[in-house]
Formats: C-alpha cells, structure tokens, sequence
C-alpha cells in the first residue's frame, strides 16, 4: 500500500503536512510494505505548472491520499482515478500516517470538502 500525503519539502517523514494539497510544493509518497519513502515534486497546473496534480499523484503509484482537507473537485478526480482520499492530517508526514493507521482521519466527502475550494 502506498500512502501519499502533501508536504512543504523534501524532509521526508519528518516534514511537515502541507494545508493546501494542490499548491504543496512537493509529496511525499511511503511505501507502507518496504518502508520506502520517495519525494515527488508539484508540478501540477496549481504550483504554477502543468497537468492536473491527481494525475501527477497517481503516476507516483499512490493508493490513499493524506491530507489536511481540498476540494470537492480534487475529490472528485482521486475518485475517479481510484485513490482512496482521507482528510484531517496534520503535523508531520509520520503523525498524518500514524493517524491514519488509528483511524483518526475521516474519508474524504463533498460534505467535508473545502468550502473555499468549490470551483
């Protein structure tokens, strides 16, 4: 199972969850069976480059998405593209996955969309 959360660099586990998926400089992408960690940078269409940043996700092989919340249309497209979604993670890349092992963060849904985001 590859997790994927947003981050603010290349610190790895140790990094910090970035707030705002689409505009996240970079992601950071854990293999949860070999324990391999893999930083991929943001060049999606809403970092100032092209392509749509789902995509970019999921050609990084991610399975679930971590992240502090985004968008009904962001939902929309890991939906589509089969990537499970799961909102409320913050802190480190290592406390968002600790809690999501713990069942503290909740699948991502129109009604915990991003307000601000529904565009």
């Amino acid at each position: 199972m590859k997790l994927c959360i947003p981050s603010l660099g290349n610190g790895g586990l140790e990094d910090l969850v970035s707030e705002h998926f689409g505009r996240a400089p970079t992601f950071t992408v854990v293999d949860m069976v070999n324990n391999k960690v893999k930083i991929v940078q943001n060049t999606g269409e809403h970092f100032g480059g092209v392509g749509n940043t789902p995509d970019l996700v999921a050609g990084a092989g991610a399975e679930i998405m971590l992240c502090s919340g985004l968008g009904p249309r962001a939902i929309s497209a890991f939906e589509q593209l089969g990537i499970e979604v799961y909102v409320g993670a913050s802190g480190t890349v290592s406390e968002a996955i600790s809690a999501f092992q713990a069942g503290r963060l909740n699948e991502a849904s129109d009604a915990n969309a991003c307000k601000m985001h529904r565009h």
